[in-house]
């Protein structure tokens, strides 16, 4: 076993803004509130835990107050469900078992805040409105009550969890929970951040910590100004490995560590507080949307409103299985059938690997496309296995090589990698064309999207222009004493580059941001220092940081005794 990197912090936590406390607690929570308060709204996503939260805080009001509490669930509030699903169809995607086209509109389209009752003015109660869309019935006191999105992903997949404003009988869904839900709440929240009195966090639910709107708002500013990173998080898939179990201490008590979440902005969050134990996590998509050109750069904001546009990840498949062969949407179905307006470009960053290992990308010279489809078919439909090394060309996994993948690129990373994906922001949109016959963990068959993937398949990306467009050579494009950078990949259709800065240890290179954000993961090396005019940040081997483009320039310095390498990407 590899020894672990006791330098990776595995919960990066920053101060709230003003020294502002991190409290704990419902009765701390309720002291907030003003005794003559008529209704107190208490919003967040859609949760099994609703019932539990509303008792909890009954209680803490009551005691509180002096008064009596009035419960109102928003889900007395929906639309009835047939109108709903009418409201948040897929065209073109209605009968797809694992697809749907990201939801549009808003969370106001789906409940009818006018049903709400108002108490007669000789009632003393307080009424308690929870629930999603708790803030759309004009309270006095408006609450956000967070879980983080890995909860409820987990909680759908064992059954456990529901789905927005669903009837209790029907079964969860992970596909409506990624294209409907999660969309519309996170518009929900974003567009009323700015009235929140209390901010909460659900991670646990007997005793919640929390912080006010005021903090939150003011901490979102401040992050928005200085280089952080996002909690870095791990899930378990059939082909995971076990590189950041060993090497970095993650998720030690799952079966493996298959894709590690270092910046991904729909589902990543930022903790909080003077000590991880006592903190808040909110949703780095929250900072973006309250900040999106300070963060991002005016340029990219124009270009992509208030979506950050490029994701790092880790793909860990030692002592794991390879990836299935897949491909992601072309820019056209992106955009006409999944509702993404840009696609899913990724690159592959080896940070782990060995010649005898492989990568497969782009297919073969001599491919017969007809006869590929007809194999994948034959092994999603009948279990029949087949070489596809015939149809995928396949290279060897060299560490430090980085590999671009265009959308429409057949790909996959094999056993024994650990891959840094360099990507675009688009993350579920995996159309396999064959997954080794792989099983679940209740032992079915794992899908595959034989017709999606097809469909999208760019026949350009096949013999010789697979090495020579997609697997390229370092250049140079910038040095100084004691460092040099290096371009590692770009493409036309590609908005994002791959670049590399190497550094001598002692010596340090100044980077220029051009207006836009810079993400930057230690690939080599055991530690360095991101310094800038607001602040410096420790950077150890493995982890990831967001530097914003307000900062105009900044300076990385080596502070290992070896030479450091760093992958940086930006949009062009």
């Amino acid at each position: 076993m590899e020894q672990i990197v006791a330098q990776y912090v595995r919960r990066p936590c920053y101060p709230p803004a003003g020294s502002q406390p991190v409290h704990r607690g419902w009765p701390s929570a309720a002291s907030t509130i003003d005794p003559d308060i008529r209704r107190i709204a208490v919003d967040g996503p859609a949760m099994p835990h609703w019932e539990a939260v509303a008792r909890a805080m009954t209680q803490a009001v009551e005691q509180a107050t002096g008064r009596p509490v009035a419960l109102i669930s928003t889900a007395t509030l929906s639309r009835p469900w047939s109108e709903i699903l009418d409201l948040t169809g897929s065209p073109g995607l209605a009968d797809d078992p694992d697809f749907a086209r990201l939801a549009g509109g808003t969370l106001d389209d789906l409940i009818e805040p006018d049903r709400l009752i108002t108490p007669g003015t000789g009632q003393d109660v307080v009424q308690l409105v929870y629930g999603p869309g708790a803030a759309l019935t004009d309270p006095d006191v408006l609450w956000w009550l967070d879980r983080p999105k890995r909860y409820a992903e987990a909680e759908v997949t064992a059954g456990t969890g529901v789905n927005l404003f669903q009837p209790g009988d029907l079964p969860p869904s992970t596909r409506r929970l990624f294209y409907t839900d999660w969309p519309l709440l996170d518009r929900h929240r974003d567009a009323i951040s700015g009235r929140v009195d209390l901010w909460g966090d659900l991670r646990d639910l007997q005793q919640p910590t929390w912080i006010t709107g005021d903090c939150l708002r003011q901490s979102c500013a401040r992050l928005a100004d200085r280089p952080f990173r996002t909690l870095p998080t791990f899930n378990s898939t059939p082909w995971g490995g076990h590189w950041a179990e060993r090497k970095l201490g993650m998720n030690s008590e799952g079966p493996n560590t298959a894709l590690g979440y270092e910046l991904i902005a729909p589902e990543s969050g930022v903790l909080l507080g003077d000590h991880p134990d006592l903190s808040v996590e909110i949703p780095f998509q929250l900072v973006v949307s309250r900040h999106p050109g300070r963060l991002m750069g005016e340029s990219v904001h124009d270009r992509f409103g208030t979506s950050f546009p490029i994701r790092f990840d880790y793909l860990d498949t030692v002592d794991g299985g390879n990836l299935s062969i897949h491909t992601h949407p072309q820019p056209d179905v992106m955009r006409e059938v999944f509702g993404w307006p840009y696609t899913q470009h990724e690159s592959y960053y080896l940070m782990v690997g060995g010649e005898e290992n492989l990568v497969y990308l782009g297919l073969q010279g001599d491919v017969d496309l007809d006869e590929f489809h007809q194999e994948a078919e034959r092994a999603h439909d009948h279990g029949r296995r087949f070489d596809i090394t015939r149809y995928v060309q396949t290279f060897p996994a060299t560490e430090h090589q980085l590999f671009l993948v265009p959308a429409g690129t057949p790909h996959g990373s094999g056993a024994g990698n650990v891959v840094l994906e360099v990507s675009a922001t688009p993350y579920l949109y995996s159309l396999r064309f064959f997954d080794w016959l792989r099983t679940d963990g209740q032992g079915r068959q794992r899908p595959v999207h034989v017709e999606h993937a097809f469909r999208n398949l760019d026949p350009r990306r096949q013999g010789r222009a697979v090495r020579d467009e997609l697997v390229q050579a370092p250049r140079r494009i910038g040095e100084g004493q004691g460092w040099h950078e290096e371009l590692l990949g770009s493409l036309p259709e590609m908005f994002f580059e791959v670049r590399r800065l190497v550094i001598d240890p002692a010596e340090a290179a100044d980077q220029a941001d051009d207006g836009r954000f810079h993400v930057l993961t230690l690939v080599e090396g055991d530690s360095c220092r991101v310094e800038t005019a607001r602040g410096d940040h420790e950077l150890n081997y493995a982890e990831t940081i967001a530097v914003p483009a307000g900062l105009g320039s900044y300076r990385v310095r080596s502070t290992s005794t070896t030479r450091v390498r760093l992958v940086k990407a930006r949009v062009t």
